[in-house]
C-alpha cells in the first residue's frame, strides 16, 4: 500500500495481519469534532470503503467545526 492510489491524505493506512484495512488520522480531530463523533481510527474491507469512511469522518469534523463557528482546512 505505498503507491499513490493507496493513500488517503492526512491518514496513515495500516493492513492488519488478518488482511483488514485500517486508517488512523495523523492529527487528532478538534474537541468539537471528537464530541460530535468523529473517529480518528476506522476500518473497512476495501480501500474504496476505507476512503468512504475517512471522508465520512472528515465530514463529521467539518460540520462540528462549522457549528462551533470555526473553519478547518
Amino acid at each position: 500500500m505505498t503507491d499513490a492510489r493507496s493513500t488517503i491524505p492526512g491518514w496513515r493506512l495500516i493492513l492488519s495481519d488478518a488482511g483488514r484495512l485500517w486508517a488512523s488520522r495523523e492529527q487528532p480531530f478538534s474537541p468539537a469534532a471528537f464530541h460530535a463523533g468523529a473517529e480518528r481510527t476506522v476500518d473497512a474491507d476495501s480501500l474504496d470503503a476505507l476512503r468512504i469512511e475517512t471522508d465520512r469522518q472528515e465530514a463529521i469534523a467539518r460540520e462540528a467545526q462549522e457549528q462551533a463557528g470555526q473553519v478547518i482546512s
